[in-house]
């Protein structure tokens, strides 16, 4: 990606803007045009926080967007004469956009400039949850919820190689762990936020409130955010192409085994705290999940760019030992608790972790492959989904812990494997 770096004292400043307005190999000034000027950071040797936090919270964006149904079931399937389980297929409906459209919209517009791309994106959110705020149709909901997701994808697919080309290479994983905050805030927040604002201005007035988030947050962009050239047309790599890169391969397989082992028991934390004696408590037992979370992103903010590396086997490591917890504790209230928070410590930087990974592995492709990231992702996602559903039915839920440790063991495998290309020893080129 970029190597940005600040000017000697002395040397006139617009030496860095060049150096920040180039791509590795991938972009020339008179084919891509230049950076916004007007918004370029300053400082390259700290993190441009405002502008990062932008980012934060278009991902807190999406994953709101996603989750919210699942708060206002009820008062959702009442305005529309639909059962909840339907209701629930909005949650489905979103994913499937999400992963439906992250490749191929990514690879047809990564030869666009940055920032109307990702604002395209957030508009189309404002508009599919402002008309979800006015349909009456279930059918029509289905499908904004959809497009929805498409949006989504695209957001996700920008974010990563958009926050890493804002700062100097040593900081770029640290770029990427404040843009990560986003995601737990959203999860720990975004239901119980959606369910208590549903019952002071009722399901339609939420997605009213978010369109109104949006809205605010495409200013946010448009004002402290530079735009930045997309990638030359020349340098554009087939998407197969970019999927055989060295090292893009294990990264990817490491999200899938991770982010499957994390849905499996996610998806169902509810019973499995109903058998710990915890199922009164789920909010509570969340928010211990998305606190930890919060506090593993600080820990591999702060270490991803010296020993990537060593910071994934740790977290794997620690997410098996959580596991065990889970899996010995599971009709037990306190080794419960505790399981959860070493769960969320240890899988709250897994994103930055493999976004960091795959991007240093794609390079100049970076945003192809977070696109293939979104798509893995959701996949797994809907595949933690179902394999929990089999195992809940199969062996009840306290099976489930032994499924996340499984599945763990074999992601830090591919990682140990991986140490030629996609996981290679040391700090970050940069750090």
């Amino acid at each position: 990606m970029r190597r940005c770096c600040g000017p000697a004292p002395g040397v006139a400043r617009p030496v860095h803007l060049t150096n920040l307005a180039r791509t590795e190999n991938s972009l020339t000034d008179a084919e891509a045009g230049p950076a916004d000027i007007s918004t370029l950071p300053s400082n390259p040797q700290s993190l441009p926080t405002l502008r990062l936090l932008a980012f934060t919270a278009a991902g807190f964006l999406a994953i709101t967007t996603e989750t919210i149904p699942a708060g206002l079931l009820p008062r959702i399937g009442q305005g529309l004469g639909v059962s909840e389980s339907l209701v629930g297929q909005f949650v489905t409906s979103y994913a499937l956009g999400a992963v439906v459209a992250a490749v191929p919209v990514i690879a047809a517009t990564r030869g666009m400039r940055r920032r109307p791309v990702l604002i395209s994106a957030i508009a189309g959110l404002l508009v599919f949850n402002a008309v979800t705020a006015l349909s009456t149709s279930y059918h029509l909901t289905l499908a904004t919820r959809f497009l929805a997701g498409m949006a989504a994808g695209v957001v996700w697919g920008v974010l990563v190689g958009y926050a890493r080309r804002l700062v100097p290479e040593r900081l770029q994983g640290r770029a990427l762990a404040v843009v990560g905050v986003g995601q737990p805030v959203a999860l720990t927040l975004g239901i119980p936020l959606g369910t208590l604002l549903g019952g002071l201005v009722g399901w339609r007035g939420v997605f009213w409130i978010i369109s109104g988030v949006s809205l605010a947050l495409l200013a946010w962009i448009r004002t402290l955010v530079p735009d930045l050239p997309g990638q030359k047309a020349s340098a554009r790599r087939p998407i197969t192409s970019v999927a055989t890169l060295p090292g893009v391969r294990p990264v990817l397989l490491v999200v899938l085994l991770w982010i499957l082992a994390h849905n499996v028991l996610y998806t169902y934390i509810s019973p499995y705290l109903d058998a710990a004696g915890l199922g009164g408590r789920v909010d509570a037992v969340l928010f211990v999940f998305g606190s930890g979370a919060i506090v593993g992103i600080w820990w591999i903010g702060a270490l991803v760019d010296r020993a990537p590396r060593a910071v994934t086997l740790a977290s794997l490591g620690g997410f098996a030992v959580a596991a065990l917890l889970l899996g010995i504790g599971s009709h037990s209230a306190p080794a419960a608790v505790i399981g959860v928070a070493c769960w969320g410590i240890t899988f709250g930087g897994a994103p930055t972790l493999m976004q960091t990974a795959l991007a240093d592995a794609a390079g100049e492709d970076a945003d192809i492959a977070q696109s293939m990231l979104v798509t893995v992702f959701n996949l797994a996602v809907a595949g933690g989904g179902a394999v929990g559903a089999l195992l809940l039915d199969a062996a009840g839920a306290t099976a489930l812990p032994w499924v996340l440790l499984t599945l763990s063991v074999a992601g830090g495998a591919v990682v140990l494997t991986a140490r030629a290309h996609g996981f290679p020893p040391g700090g970050r080129r940069g750090s």
